[in-house]
């Protein structure tokens, strides 16, 4: 009995340990106290929702999952564990998961007012998603936004490339509208006004695409992306100007047909006396890419980079970053290399602030258009047939070759499970053989998979990103992965450094470069996410 005591009164001095440091962000350190308050005391619901909420702010939402389950089984009426498991399935984009959680806040807790706000709020994401499947095309019967568009037409006539899309965009509207006047029960009237004001507010979807004789932004004369372009892009970005749209089709334009004629693995060469740079997540960080291209310099054919997916989301200059990338590599193509990561798709970009910063910016129209040309992207590298390089990591199966990514159909959104899903998802764990994946995406896999895969594709070295690192990268595997993550000061709370690796041929050794956040105007990560998720934040 005393001992049972000792244990439990131990058990809350570690909790309150693990609480300064979730204050102080050192969210890995927190998840180790709270874990041995747990193995101290398991019976404590607390110990295992709080563990949980800081898995949800490292995005370990399946372990959060988890957490938030054992706490719920602890103590059935501990409203917390409903509400850290609710967070975690909100933040995976399962919605219809998230409101029986807050279904069952509510229940516990009926006069909270902040229960009730989030209930509501998830209730229309609920519906929202309802009105989207009811309205939804068939994948066969689906158009792409990109072949209505022809940019060389705009600034000469008059809405010449925008008047179908719009028409058929106040169409669907008009669907939409209908639909819900039907779920909801709306009065004849009602709906006829509603119908009105969306078809004219659909009409202009696209925006005004003539470029204006005051508009004394960045240009592009004739198809060519020249290197004064990007460098008057970039400059407008950085005092907060915006693109032009007549050019930002372009660029994105130009970008989709490169990207479609590319193989889903791509092969980099890099001749013996020259280097060749791999970046991490970006994120929507622009002024720190800005910063990579100052300390290493621009991307050239004299200095070539790969990013390693990850430009969009989280960070609240995803537009700025994602045009800067692209325009590059219109400029010169085997100057940049990009690679899918998980956060270009749509059902990232609709809950972590991509989706929300280009209709801002750009136009719904724009929306469409990315989602089309991040299906294009490749999905891995490999450099000189040595360094394999890949947004998240490996298989749930052995024998996996190259020439079995290469064959990928990546020309879609990233399914659930599958070769595709986890070369976007996956992570290494420390210890051997294969795991459940802490995200609830993908898995975790060993030094033991690493090393077989190397070994049966003649590979060297694997280069993943995906993972925030303190110190911007990290060494694993008995050397044989790094991951690098080029995003420092994550969200403006991590502490983090970024970094990039410089690879040298013939040898190929890795140099990796450290460095850290430059300060950006007050705009505040997550600006133009989803409005259920900022409450989270």
């Amino acid at each position: 009995m005393d001992n049972e005591s000792s244990n439990v009164s131990q058990a809350e001095e570690i909790k309150v340990q693990a609480n300064e440091a979730f204050k102080a962000h050192k969210y890995g350190q927190a998840i180790d106290l709270y874990t041995q308050a747990i193995e101290l005391n398991s019976q404590n619901a607390v110990y295992w929702a709080n563990r949980a909420f800081a898995h949800t702010k490292l995005e370990e939402y399946g372990s959060a999952i988890q957490d938030a389950t054992k706490a719920i089984e602890v103590d059935p009426k501990y409203s917390k564990g409903y509400y850290r498991r609710g967070a975690a399935y909100l933040a995976m984009g399962k919605f219809k998961e998230a409101l029986k959680d807050f279904q069952q806040v509510k229940k516990i807790c009926p006069n909270d007012p902040d229960a009730t706000k989030k209930l509501k709020e998830c209730e229309k994401a609920v519906m929202k998603l309802k009105f989207e499947e009811a309205i939804s095309v068939p994948e066969s019967e689906r158009r792409f936004v990109a072949d209505s568009i022809d940019y060389h037409s705009i600034g000469t006539s008059p809405g010449s490339s925008s008047m179908p899309t719009q028409v058929g965009i106040a169409a669907v509207a008009v669907a939409f509208v209908a639909v819900l006047a039907m779920m909801l029960g709306a009065a004849a009237d009602t709906m006829v006004a509603a119908v009105v004001v969306v078809v004219l507010g659909t009409w202009w979807w696209g925006g005004s695409t003539e470029v204006e004789p005051q508009y004394s932004g960045a240009k592009i004369e004739g198809d060519v992306v020249t290197l004064d372009f990007v460098k008057k892009m970039m400059d407008d970005f950085k005092n907060q100007k915006c693109l032009h749209k007549r050019y930002a089709f372009q660029i994105v334009l130009q970008m989709r047909e490169m990207l479609r004629s590319q193989p889903s693995l791509v092969d980099i060469n890099v001749p013996d006396g020259s280097h060749f740079t791999v970046c991490g997540d970006v994120h929507g960080q622009f002024y720190d890419l800005i910063n990579i291209f100052e300390l290493n310099g621009l991307p050239s054919e004299e200095n070539p980079y790969l990013f390693n997916g990850d430009f969009v989301d989280r960070g609240s200059f995803s537009v700025e970053v994602i045009l800067t990338l692209f325009a590059l590599k219109c400029m010169c193509p085997s100057a940049i290399y990009l690679a899918r990561g998980n956060h270009e798709s749509r059902s990232m970009n609709k809950i972590y602030g991509f989706e929300g910063e280009v209709r801002s910016k750009l136009s719904e129209k724009f929306v469409e258009l990315f989602a089309e040309v991040f299906c294009c992207l490749p999905l891995a590298h490999v450099i000189n047939q040595k360094v394999f390089v890949v947004h998240g990591g490996l298989f749930s199966v052995d024998g996996v070759k190259l020439s079995d990514i290469k064959a990928v159909d990546r020309f879609c959104e990233p399914p659930e499970e599958g070769l595709m899903c986890e070369l976007l998802w996956s992570d290494p764990q420390p210890f051997p053989g294969r795991g459940p994946s802490k995200r609830g995406v993908g898995l975790s896999f060993g030094a033991d998979v690493t090393r077989k895969f190397l070994q049966d594709n003649n590979l060297d070295l694997i280069v993943r990103s995906h993972e925030v690192k303190d110190e911007g990268y990290e060494i694993e595997h008995d050397g044989k992965l790094i991951t690098i993550f080029s995003a420092p000061n994550y969200c403006d709370q991590m502490g983090n450094k970024g970094a990039y690796i410089q690879f040298e041929a013939p040898d190929l050794k890795p140099n990796i470069v450290t460095f850290s956040a430059v300060p950006h105007p007050d705009v505040k990560p997550m600006a133009y996410a989803n409005n259920f998720l900022r409450m989270f934040q």
